[in-house]
C-alpha cells in the first residue's frame, strides 16, 4: 500500500515540477522580451508600457487558466484511476469482510483481471488472503452444519431422552424421546416438569455445588431413570444442566425376576431341607418302631428326590439359557411318543379312573428334533393335565399335521387356570395354587422347561383355559417334508 502511495505522490511531484518549470520559462520570456523592447526602442512612452504590462497580464491569466485547466484535467484522471484502482476494490473488500464476519460466502474479486501477470500489488495479496479466509470459513462452516446435522439426527433417533436446560431452567434443547417419556406437550421449565413427579431434585444444588443427581420416577405404567449434571461455557462456569432419560421399566421388571427367582429357589430348597433335617433329628432323638422309621426314611427318602428333581430342572433351565444344552436330532413319530408318554402314566390314570384317549391322523409326517425333550414335553403335559382333572374325568390327546407342522393337542376338563394366571404360566416358579401344586410334587419349573425345549427346536407351545371348565395345550414342531424323510 505505501509503494502505491509513494507512486501516486511522485506523479503529482512530477506534474507540479514541470507546470512550475514551465511558467518559470514562460515569465522569464515575457520579461525578457520586455526587456528588449525597451532597449532597442528610443521613445517609450507610459502608453506603451501599460499596453505591454496589459498584454503580459492577459498572456499570464491564460497562462495560469490553462495550467489550472490541465492539472485540473490531469487531477481528475489521477482520481479515476485512485478510484478504479484503489477505493473500489477497497470498499468490495469492506463489503466481503463484513459478509464473511455473518459467515455469508464471498466471490473472488480481482482488481485487474487483464494484469495477471504483472507484479502484484498490497491490495492483490490482501484479496489473496480473504479469499483464502473465505474458502476456510466455507470449510468450517461446512463442517460445522456437517456435525450439527449428525448431532440432530443422533438425539432425534436415539431412545433415550435428552434435555438442556439453560442457568434459569427454561428448555433449549428437548428430543422427541424426552418429551414421550416425560409426557410433556408444551414448553416447560426444570421446576415444573420435575415437581409433577414429586422428584427430590435441587437444581441450584446442580447447577452452582457442581453435583449430579440421579433419580427414579414412576410415570403411569413406566419405571424412568432421570440423570442430571451441570454443563460448563468456555469460562469453566455452570450455564446449564444436561439430563437424560431412560426407559428403565424393562430392567425394574428383570431385576424383580430375579430377586423373586432366587427368593424362589431359596424357598423350594429350604422346605425339603427342613422336613429332611427335622426327620432325621426325630429319628435320632427317639426310639421309634420299624414301621414309624419307615415312614421318617420315607419322607426323608421322598424330599431328597424333590430336591434332586430341583436342582436337575434348575441345572436344565441353565445349560438353555447359556446355550449349553446338547440335542440329539432324530426324526421320529409325534404319535408314537404321545402313546409312549401316555404308558408311562397309566398308573396315575388308573387311580384316579380317567379316560384318556389319543387320536393319530393317519397324516402325519415325522419330525426331525430333539427326541428325549419333546417326550420330557409330552410328559409333563400330559402329566398336569391328569394331576389337575378331577377322578373319572376327560382327557383328550390329538396328533395331527396342519401348515407343514404336526401337532399334538391335549384337552381335559379339569380345574382350569384363571385368566390373569393365564399369561404367567410359563415362568419359572410361577403356580397358579402354590400349596396345591407342591402337594402334588411339582417343582414349578415344568413348563418354563418346556417353553425352552419347544423353542430350540424351532415349534411353538400355547396354552388356552377356563377356569372351571378346563384346558387345552397345543404344541406345534415343524414336520420333514414330505419327499426328503427317505433322504
Amino acid at each position: 500500500m505505501k509503494k502505491l502511495q509513494n507512486k501516486i505522490l511522485l506523479i503529482f511531484f512530477i506534474i507540479g515540477t514541470i507546470i512550475i518549470i514551465g511558467m518559470g520559462a514562460f515569465f522569464a520570456g515575457i520579461v525578457g522580451e520586455t526587456q528588449d523592447f525597451i532597449g532597442t526602442s528610443e521613445y517609450v512612452t507610459s502608453q506603451d508600457l501599460i499596453n505591454i504590462t496589459d498584454t503580459q497580464m492577459n498572456q499570464a491569466k491564460i497562462l495560469i487558466l490553462g495550467t489550472i485547466l490541465v492539472f485540473s484535467c490531469i487531477v481528475i484522471v489521477v482520481g479515476i484511476f485512485i478510484s478504479e484502482a484503489i477505493v473500489k476494490p477497497l470498499n468490495k473488500m469492506i463489503i466481503n469482510a463484513q459478509k464473511l464476519a455473518n459467515g455469508e460466502s464471498v466471490e473472488l474479486i480481482e482488481l485487474n483481471p487483464k494484469k495477471k501477470r504483472k507484479k502484484k500489488t498490497e491490495l492483490d495479496s490482501i484479496i489473496n488472503i480473504i479469499s483464502v479466509m473465505n474458502v476456510e470459513m466455507n470449510q468450517k462452516l461446512n463442517e460445522v452444519n456437517r456435525q450439527k446435522r449428525e448431532i440432530e439426527a443422533i438425539l432425534l433417533h436415539m431412545n433415550d431422552g435428552i434435555v438442556a436446560f439453560d442457568e434459569k431452567g427454561n428448555i433449549m434443547h428437548i428430543n422427541p424421546a424426552a418429551k414421550a417419556l416425560l409426557k410433556i406437550d408444551k414448553e416447560s421449565n426444570f421446576e415444573e416438569i420435575f415437581s409433577r413427579f414429586d422428584a427430590n431434585i435441587k437444581m441450584d444444588a446442580i447447577l452452582y455445588l457442581d453435583n449430579t443427581a440421579e433419580e427414579k420416577i414412576v410415570i403411569g405404567d413406566k419405571t424412568i431413570n432421570v440423570f442430571l449434571a451441570s454443563y460448563k461455557d468456555e469460562n469453566d462456569l455452570s450455564s446449564g444442566i444436561i439430563a437424560v432419560i431412560q426407559n428403565i421399566t424393562e430392567h425394574v421388571k428383570l431385576d424383580d425376576m430375579r430377586k423373586e427367582f432366587v427368593a424362589d429357589v431359596s424357598h423350594e430348597l429350604k422346605t425339603p431341607i427342613t422336613s429332611i433335617i427335622g426327620y432325621a433329628d426325630t429319628l435320632q432323638d427317639g426310639d421309634y418302631d420299624k414301621e414309624t422309621q419307615q415312614r421318617f426314611l420315607s419322607v426323608i427318602s421322598s424330599e431328597g428326590r424333590r430336591m434332586a428333581d430341583l436342582v436337575s430342572d434348575l441345572l436344565t433351565l441353565s445349560r438353555y439359557d447359556t446355550n449349553r444344552m446338547t440335542r440329539e436330532v432324530t426324526t421320529f413319530d409325534l404319535g408314537e411318543i404321545a402313546k409312549k408318554c401316555q404308558e408311562k402314566l397309566a398308573i396315575e390314570i388308573e387311580k384316579k379312573k380317567q379316560n384318556v384317549e389319543c387320536y393319530v391322523t393317519a397324516d402325519v409326517p415325522p419330525i426331525e428334533a430333539d427326541k428325549n425333550g419333546i417326550e420330557r414335553v409330552i410328559l409333563n403335559v400330559l402329566s398336569n393335565a391328569v394331576k389337575y382333572t378331577q377322578e373319572e374325568g376327560i382327557i383328550k390327546i390329538y396328533v395331527g399335521f396342519v401348515y407343514n407342522d404336526a401337532y399334538i393337542k391335549v384337552i381335559d376338563n379339569g380345574i382350569g387356570i384363571p385368566k390373569e394366571d393365564l399369561a404367567r404360566v410359563f415362568e419359572r416358579f410361577y403356580r397358579v395354587d402354590k400349596a396345591r401344586s407342591r402337594e402334588m410334587g411339582g417343582t414349578g419349573l415344568g413348563l418354563s422347561i418346556a417353553k425352552e425345549i419347544i423353542e430350540q427346536n424351532n415349534g411353538s407351545i400355547d396354552i388356552k383355559s377356563e377356569l372351571g371348565k378346563g384346558t387345552e395345550v397345543v404344541i406345534r414342531i415343524p414336520a420333514v417334508k414330505k419327499g426328503t424323510e427317505n433322504e
